[in-house]
């Protein structure tokens, strides 16, 4: 599970996300989306680091602990992975090109 720590937007340039994992890394990602899916909602993220994860999104689903912190946790299931990317990708088809 990842928990938000910091949330850092400048005007003119991206909003990056700053993310902890379990065992305190701390990782730059920057924030592109939140697609709902089947009632729940999931946030697409580009890691900032070169190696993280190339040029792959990562795409977490959002639980909401109370009324002012949410949770981030990945998703194993892949059909449900390319099942949320495939939202995304038609929201942004005229703005990215996905390479298939």
């Amino acid at each position: 599970m990842l928990n938000n720590e910091d949330f850092i937007e400048n005007e003119g340039e991206p909003a990056v996300i700053l993310l902890e994992d379990d065992l305190g890394n701390e990782r730059e990602f920057e924030f592109l989306d939140v697609v709902e899916y089947e009632g729940d909602e999931y946030l697409i993220l580009l890691p900032l680091e070169e190696g993280d994860l190339g040029d792959e999104c990562m795409i977490l689903r959002i639980e909401s602990l109370d009324d002012q912190t949410e949770s981030y946790v990945g998703i194993d299931d892949e059909a449900l992975l390319e099942a949320v990317f495939a939202v995304f990708k038609e929201r942004y088809k005229d703005e990215f090109d996905f390479d298939e």
